[in-house]
């Protein structure tokens, strides 16, 4: 989704303010990080400048419409949503003890604990303040159930840390809090500050958000790490069971035997992944991923067609970045 063509055709389809209006949520990111004293802002701004994509930023931009008339409105919005995601990232990475991040050493790595910990919530409270800006209390509603799912979605994910019989209806539940709730506060923010249909829109955001998800699992098992910025089989490592173990452990009897707690090296977690791989459920996946993918474009309300162009390359971006 980042290659030059893509964003051209964003350009061309969503409109020339998409670029311009993403330059303003870049710098008003950057200076949100450098707010709070040099040693936050070391790694704030480093969480925020790994962000990859912005993929959830550029949904709030098209989601509002071709040429908004409250770009301020927009831009906040863009602005909170991906605050609480990079918040979530380095959250995330405390909880696990992850060492990379996107190819790069994570906060909790390169500053310990406290500090990374510190870093996360200012990020997560610099969100809302960015939204109380604008004085509405609907965008915050937005905002704050998409924080709350996050957080009933991570006590979920570690509740089952390392039980092997997740059930894919848990695994999905999980998912759906953890990750498409803010790609569906993503779009509503847009909605809400651009031409309207939220709940549509928020709908939409959803379902791509869960697609995406379960390609993230896909990619997690397939890896390279040059490509994921991860090793291969994080997820083991973690005791996070995902939907391409759930199917394959149907499939292989080693599998549906296997103890989590013996996977301890990357080594051992890529021996999985060959054996995951090895039953076909990946390609499952990615097909469960793109019918999801369909059913969000499908169902896309009664948008100005170059908003429905600009969704649609996006929703197709979040299933491209597989193959």
């Amino acid at each position: 989704m980042a290659s030059a063509e893509t964003v051209a055709a964003l350009v061309e389809a969503g409109g020339a303010h998409v670029p311009r209006l993403m330059a303003r949520v870049e710098g008003r990111l950057a200076e949100l990080a450098a707010s709070h004293g040099a040693v936050l802002a070391e790694h704030a701004g480093a969480t925020i400048a790994a962000g990859g994509k912005r993929l959830r930023p550029l949904l709030v931009l098209l989601a509002a419409g071709p040429e908004p008339s409250d770009e301020a409105g927009v831009v906040r919005a863009a602005v909170a949503v991906e605050l609480i995601h990079s918040a979530t990232l380095v959250h995330d990475d405390v909880l696990d003890g992850a060492a990379l991040r996107r190819g790069r050493p994570t906060v909790v790595a390169a500053a310990g604990r406290a500090l990374a910990t510190a870093t996360g919530d200012l990020l997560f409270s610099r969100a809302f303040a960015e939204l109380a800006r604008g004085a509405r209390p609907e965008p915050i509603r937005a905002l704050s159930d998409a924080s709350s799912a996050l957080a009933e979605g991570e006590l979920m994910q570690r509740s089952d840390a390392w039980e092997i019989a997740v059930s894919r209806q848990r695994y999905l539940a999980r998912c759906d809090l953890k990750t498409a709730r803010l790609f569906e506060a993503a779009c509503r923010l847009g909605a809400l500050e651009g031409f309207g249909f939220p709940d549509e829109l928020g709908l939409f955001g959803r379902r791509i958000g869960l697609a995406f998800q379960l390609l993230d699992d896909v990619l997690d098992v397939s890896g390279p790490a040059e490509r994921t910025g991860k090793h291969r089989g994080t997820d083991l490592l973690d005791g996070t069971v995902t939907l391409p173990l759930i199917l394959a452990r149907e499939r292989d009897d080693r599998l549906a035997g296997l103890d989590l707690r013996a996977v301890t090296t990357a080594e051992t977690a890529a021996a999985v992944c060959d054996a995951i791989a090895a039953t076909g459920v990946l390609e499952v996946v990615r097909a469960e991923a793109l019918e999801m993918v369909g059913e969000a474009k499908a169902e896309l309300p009664d948008v100005p067609d170059a908003q429905r162009a600009a969704l649609e390359l996006v929703a197709d971006g979040v299933v491209d970045r597989y193959a």
